[in-house]
């Protein structure tokens, strides 16, 4: 009764729309404890505390404590939801091309779309895997594949994986060459690895110019001006 209570009450302090996308991005978190009632209770009251706190210790608080307040509000929405799902982002898209290399393996077998992902998340063990392993489940269910990968959808966060997900839902549905997709995506994928590669080597010179700045410059300076900032004390 009393949670039932709490669920109301923080219902009607947030508006509908804040609610459902708070869920969505909790949904998107994947194996998690967090759910989106405790989340915003958790939010509302420490925010309030530290609202609190700061006004009765702070000097000139009725400016500091607002502005930190503010921070704290959404550096804790950054570090619980925002940050997790960027790193489930990334790890997913990385599972990805393995993932979707050995489904064309096993179409190219002959097998149908429903018995590859059966073989596939059979035989590889990531957390890609674990949400088809969840769309197959319900398939077993009583949902038709299409609507399950469309739950799925709701469960990933990155959106590559999720256009490949409606392609093959789409190719599913109007009976095209499931594996000439998936040929595609996987190129497609293996692009976007190389691509992101190259990103990363065109960035080692701009930190190599930071850590020189901050580490090297001032060294040289040092051992440059070191013998006449001595004889000058001296």
């Amino acid at each position: 009764m009393t949670m039932k209570s709490e669920t109301s009450v923080i219902r009607r302090i947030y508006r509908k729309k804040e609610f459902d996308k708070i869920n969505a991005k909790i949904t998107m978190l994947g194996d998690t404890k967090l759910t989106t009632d405790n989340f915003m209770n958790y939010r509302l009251i420490t925010t309030l505390m530290v609202f609190i706190l700061l006004l009765y210790t702070t000097e000139f608080s009725y400016v500091i404590a607002p502005i930190i307040t503010v921070i704290y509000y959404y550096l804790f929405n950054y570090y619980l939801i925002d940050l997790p799902l960027k790193k489930r982002t990334r790890k997913l898209d990385n599972e990805a091309l393995y993932f979707f290399e050995i489904l064309a393996l096993t179409l190219e077998g002959g097998c149908n779309l429903e018995t590859s992902l059966e073989t596939t998340v059979l035989n590889v063990h990531n957390e890609l895997s674990e949400e088809f392993k969840k769309t197959l489940f319900e398939i077993k269910f009583g949902k038709s594949l299409n609507e399950a990968l469309d739950a799925m959808k709701r469960r990933i966060p990155s959106e590559t994986i999720n256009n490949i997900i409606l392609n093959i839902s789409q190719t599913n549905m109007f009976g095209n060459s499931i594996l000439d997709t998936m040929e595609n995506q996987i190129e497609f994928l293996s692009e976007k690895q190389i691509l992101e590669i190259k990103g990363q080597i065109n960035k080692i010179p701009n930190k190599i110019s930071i850590i020189s700045v901050i580490f090297i410059i001032p060294l040289i300076l040092t051992l440059i001006l070191g013998p006449f900032l001595i004889n000058w004390l001296g």
